[in-house]
């Protein structure tokens, strides 16, 4: 079993109380737009991070991080990019990718909408975390944490903290 952390859209300012909600998990995932180099450094130094860029991030970050990533975590097949829209409306392209790589879980940003729901159609739970940063039209600051075990996703909990003007 792997308890993930799950978080988008930081764009270069993480709010210190996603870092108390994450730090019992053994992975953080970062779906894009972490805003700087920097901030992945810092992930990086927390926990173990896997992360896409997304469309704000600068050269530094998308020479360092892929735009799609797909990987195993326990059994559960996971594709994860920046902007790849939702069941019934991906983003162009998406859809054929997910009838090439099959995934099971597919993770995405770029939204800002915190959303977890099944896509029957394709056989996979589609997560994303909404946005963990500061930037942005968001009115709350949203991430996710949650359990692989081989590869069942279980036990989804929720941080949900109205975003302050200053933090």
């Amino acid at each position: 079993m792997v308890r993930i952390g799950l978080i988008s859209d930081t764009h270069a300012c993480i709010h210190p109380r996603v870092f108390n909600f994450l730090k019992d998990c053994d992975q953080i995932w970062h779906a894009g737009d972490l805003g700087n180099m920097e901030t992945l450094e810092t992930l990086a130094q927390f926990k173990p991070t896997i992360a896409v860029y997304g469309n704000v991030d600068d050269y530094k970050t998308r020479r360092t991080l892929p735009e799609y990533r797909y990987f195993m975590c326990e059994d559960c097949k996971v594709m994860m990019t920046h902007i790849g829209g939702y069941p019934g409306k991906y983003a162009k392209g998406i859809s054929a990718l997910i009838k090439e790589k099959r995934p099971d879980l597919f993770v995405t940003g770029h939204s800002h909408i915190l959303k977890v729901m099944y896509d029957a159609k394709n056989q996979l739970l589609y997560m994303n975390p909404g946005a963990a940063g500061q930037s942005g039209f968001h009115k709350n600051i949203t991430a996710l944490r949650f359990e692989i075990d081989k590869k069942e996703c279980k036990n989804l909990e929720v941080l949900d903290i109205e975003r302050a003007k200053k933090i």
